[in-house]
């Protein structure tokens, strides 16, 4: 995809912290169908599991994207500078049910190599390959002060992806 450049994982040396703590990205996902959800994240790690390098990504069941994610979907984490700011809580507020809110929130929607979904306002991409799944559970939880996060909303679904690739501008 012209203007971008594929990295590396192991050549990546961007605060992870920094980018879904303060920035914040969109996860996106694609379907065998074309259709694309996309929604904004501030939750999630990035490390190494099983020998490859991966991206943790949690997701409610109740989000829309949720089903993109379970029906196999290619994954992307895309991640962009603050005058995007805006537009990425528009995308965590509206749900993708209700129309196209990438393209409410003024993104244009564009695809890496392998049919990975990204915006071309996106300054940085990781194309994700799903490697695990599960739900959480209450009785799971070790330190049960955290289940205040849900005293409104379903425990997440952990997402385990591999890193195929990453691409910057």
């Amino acid at each position: 995809m012209e203007g971008w450049k594929q990295i590396l994982p192991e050549d990546f040396n961007e605060s992870v912290f920094r980018l879904l703590d303060k920035d914040w990205a969109l996860l996106s996902a694609k379907r065998e169908d074309g259709a694309v959800n996309q929604m904004t994240v501030s939750w999630g790690g990035v490390g190494v599991l099983w020998g490859k390098p991966v991206a943790f990504l949690f997701v409610r069941p109740e989000r829309y994207t949720h089903g993109f994610m379970t029906d196999n979907a290619k994954i992307s984490l895309s991640f962009f500078s603050g005058e995007y700011k805006s537009a990425l809580a528009y995308c965590g507020k509206h749900s993708g049910r209700e129309g196209d809110k990438a393209t409410a929130a003024g993104l244009h929607f564009a695809l890496l190599e392998g049919g990975y979904p990204t915006y071309e306002e996106a300054r940085l991409s990781f194309a994700l390959r799903k490697l695990f799944e599960a739900d959480m559970q209450k009785e799971q939880f070790v330190d049960t002060s955290l289940l205040k996060f849900y005293e409104k909303d379903g425990l997440h679904t952990v997402y385990v992806c591999e890193i195929e690739e990453i691409y910057c501008r």
